[in-house]
């Protein structure tokens, strides 16, 4: 096995690589950051797997983190829903697996035989991040299966919509790769029995050219038929709408050409155009599957079942039992350990209450509850377990139903450049076609219906339908690479179109990995004691901050305990005077710059604690950049402490909103749309979900994009966060892109479209302009789109 560097080993985790703590974990002389590290790691080894750390360096994933319960994987009715396939001996099921991003990852998920004879096939999709196991489901059950992941670090992803809306598979992409298979199949005989013609070979024998004619059109039907019948459903039912979209004079081109081929072949006077139409559907196929590539592994149509577990803890008569999430009714009393989500609305019944809502209502400080009172749906148990009765159905929760609001599901479809042009292109296309038939059908009504074919033939945009998707899919590679997925190619037009942008605080603009405070002046260690247990008491954001910030025990009792909202706090502990708070409430001169926490003992000034810089890295700069040439808001569902940090980076203070509710965002969004704004807003949370719905364009940010994140446009790795000035840029650049491609494609349409009118156009010439406007296209459009990507140093 291949051992790292000592020095690698010395600073960072031998699992994981993060950093090690003051008194790491050994084994066998190596240093883990965490006992589930080293735990991995002996488990690896007392199978002989070690060389999982021999492919890749630290391929693992960190462990620190609440341990999981699946028990109710043992409930038949939870598991019947999950597995792919099951009889008396044999079990298969595909579970998610968000940790899967290495070759150590494919070579230990491959060999779970080892751990278990039980499991006697295990095979991964790298892609899609899926492993399909199958096993003996008399010797292991799918709980121990699940449980055998989770011990060597690679804990499923299983959430309530796996059961709810069990995932099926996408058979659309299997379909157009076929008719691209059928499409290239033909265009390549096609193109071969046509050399004699291509070549003007005069003597080859008439027989032989009817012949291959008559095989050509047998090449054609499969592709008129199969690989090009969506163009023309699609033409047809936009038809019956009253709409001209691209895909009109493509079915009318493809159509007159497959036409014009009959007569020429059936009639001995030509070779017809079997060639050109072949090898316009195969490009163009070609484009549509560039258009239409995503990312498996992602989701971007996410709801609340993704977010809710697959069973709950029922207690019944003392007992505790798995249900499945969709049995759960009112009147039940359910157990929520550590780090579990509240599935419904519930009574607290026992223990100690502390919740996260963050996700839901955007507030980032925890919730705490008495007994009695009502927890709503969605927040995470931060502390030990707790005991709820439910009050009302997961169906009927508040969360439920804020999902469920119609105005948070709907969105139209983005308008893109082809369909704008489209519309204009199949008039003019059509009325050069009529003008040219109608010149020539006094004279020769021969000549007037080959002009009038040949236009419709060589004006056929392909070129057009093409420069899109090649642009589109370019960039969104380039995205790809810098950690931003987007839903499809769409969504990089409607980005070039927006002038307004709206940013949610908690967990969009803040650094998850922020925090702490810096200490101005001098104190002692009984002195910071003191200072602790007074802000133990106060329920105000900056004084739970400092608390964990000091990290001290509980001390001293607290006599004469006052607060005075938003500002500061007073009281006597251990015999001497503390004030804590703002620079006005402590009769201060200089006022305050930023959260402040400044402390008085005995009426002595002692100095201040300052809050560090919380932003995402780059969110100044960002703000400046974006502000330059769009205009910038913030709606936060959090309180307004940190208004003052965050006013120097919006032009106007009216266009800071703090204690936003799902629906204010959503309606705020609305509003400014009605003024005519193209709105681009970036949110985390299912309290933004309205509001990115809303939006012209939703970006989810996600410090982990395989965690749940609400339904929206695209996904941006918080790492990338300070790059969506340069995104909107190359977005814009992509749009110039698409235009100069489509002036390309007119001046080809230009030079066929002088010999199509005088009804001199060749199936050589279109055999060749075709396949060139095509290459050029691609070429022009790929090449120019990496060029702008270096420009806006993105590659």
């Amino acid at each position: 096995m291949m051992e790292k560097t000592s020095s690698s080993v010395e600073t960072i985790c031998y699992h994981c690589g993060d950093t090690l703590p003051a008194k790491p974990y050994l084994a066998d002389s190596k240093q883990f950051c965490c006992l589930g590290c080293k735990g991995v790691y002996q488990i690896l080894s007392s199978h002989n797997l070690s060389n999982y750390y021999a492919y890749n360096n630290v391929p693992g994933q960190t462990q620190k983190k609440a341990k999981q319960h699946f028990d109710y994987l043992d409930d038949p009715g939870i598991a019947a829903g999950l597995v792919d396939y099951t009889d008396d001996q044999v079990t298969t099921i595909t579970l998610f697996i968000p940790a899967i991003h290495c070759s150590s990852c494919i070579w230990l998920l491959e060999n779970l035989h080892k751990f278990s004879h039980s499991i006697f096939q295990s095979r991964i999709d790298f892609l899609k991040k899926q492993v399909a196991i199958s096993f003996k489901n008399q010797e292991i059950s799918l709980r121990k299966v699940v449980e055998l992941l989770e011990a060597i670090g690679y804990e499923p992803l299983i959430s309530l919509q796996d059961v709810v809306k069990k995932q099926q598979a996408d058979h659309s992409e299997r379909n157009l790769i076929t008719k691209i298979a059928v499409a290239g199949f033909c265009f390549g005989n096609v193109m071969l029995l046509s050399f004699p013609d291509y070549f003007g070979l005069a003597n080859f024998e008439q027989e032989f050219k009817s012949f291959f004619g008559w095989i050509n059109l047998a090449f054609a039907l499969p592709v008129l038929l199969y690989s090009a019948k969506d163009y023309f459903s699609s033409a047809w039912n936009n038809l019956k709408r009253g709409v001209l979209n691209l895909d009109f004079p493509l079915a009318l081109g493809i159509a007159v050409m497959f036409i014009r081929s009959v007569a020429e072949i059936v009639t001995h006077t030509g070779a017809g155009f079997v060639d050109t139409l072949c090898s316009l559907v195969f490009f163009l196929l070609i484009g549509k599957w560039m258009q239409q590539r995503t990312y498996h592994y992602l989701s971007f149509e996410r709801d609340y079942r993704s977010y809710f577990p697959v069973a709950v803890t029922l207690i019944k008569k003392g007992e505790e039992k798995p249900l499945p999430l969709n049995e759960l009714k009112i009147g039940d009393r359910i157990l929520i350990r550590s780090h579990e989500i509240i599935p419904a609305d519930a009574i607290l019944l026992k223990g100690e209450a502390k919740l996260d809502f963050s996700f839901v209502t955007g507030e980032s400080v925890p919730v705490e509850k008495v007994l009695g009172e009502v927890i709503y749906a969605g927040g995470r148990q931060l502390t030990g377990a707790i005991e709820l009765e439910v009050i009302k159905p997961v169906s009927q929760s508040y969360l439920t139903q804020l999902w469920n609001n119609d105005t948070f599901s709907q969105k139209d479809s983005i308008k893109t450049f082809s369909d704008s042009a489209s519309k204009y292109f199949s008039i003019v296309l059509l009325a050069v076609a009529l003008c040219a038939g109608l010149f020539w059908l006094n004279t020769d009504i021969n000549r007037a219906v080959a002009s009038f074919t040949a236009v419709l033939i060589i004006a056929c945009p392909c070129a057009l339908a093409l420069s899109s998707p090649f642009t589109l899919a370019a960039v969104l590679s380039i995205f790809d690479k810098n950690k931003f997925y987007l839903k499809n190619t769409a969504v990089i037009e409607e980005m070039a179109r927006i002038d307004t942008v709206v940013f949610d605080k908690t967990g969009t603009i803040t650094n998850p990995d922020a925090g702490g405070f810096v200490f101005e002046g001098q104190l002692s260690d009984l002195e910071r004691q003191m200072v602790c247990d007074l802000a133990k008491n106060s329920g105000h954001p900056l004084s739970r901050e400092l608390v964990k910030y000091l990290n001290l025990p509980s001390r001293f009792p607290v006599d004469r305990y006052m607060e005075k909202v938003g500002r500061g706090l007073s009281g006597w502990v251990n015999g001497h005077a503390l004030k804590l708070g703002s620079a006005a409430f402590l009769n201060l001169r200089d006022p305050d710059r930023g959260s402040v926490v400044h402390i008085v003992i005995d009426e002595v000034y002692k100095g201040y604690f300052l809050a560090r810089q919380t932003w995402r890295p780059g969110f100044k700069q960002l703000a400046v950049t974006l502000g330059q040439k769009t205009d910038l808001h913030l709606l936060s569902g959090d309180h307004d402490h940190d208004r003052q940090l965050l006013t120097p980076f919006f032009p106007r203070a009216q266009q800071l909103h703090f204690r936003q509710n799902p629906q204010d965002k959503l309606n705020y969004i609305r509003l400014l749309q009605e003024s005519g704004a193209k709105v681009m807003m970036f949110g985390d949370g299912l309290n933004d979900a309205g509001a990115l719905r809303q939006s012209d364009l939703g970006i989810a940010v996600t410090d982990n994009i395989n965690n749940f994140s609400p339904g929206c446009d695209a996904i941006l790795d918080g790492m990338a966060f300070e790059k969506i000035p340069q995104f909107i840029k190359l977005a814009k650049n992509a749009v110039k892109v698409i235009h100069m491609s489509f002036v390309i494609s007119l001046l080809y349409n230009t030079v066929g479209l002088f010999f199509a009118v005088q009804g001199l156009l060749s199936p050589l010439m279109a055999a060749i302009l075709m396949p060139l406007s095509t290459i050029t296209i691609i070429l022009f459009t790929s090449i120019t789109a990496r060029y702008y990507a270096h420009l806006n140093k993105l590659l």
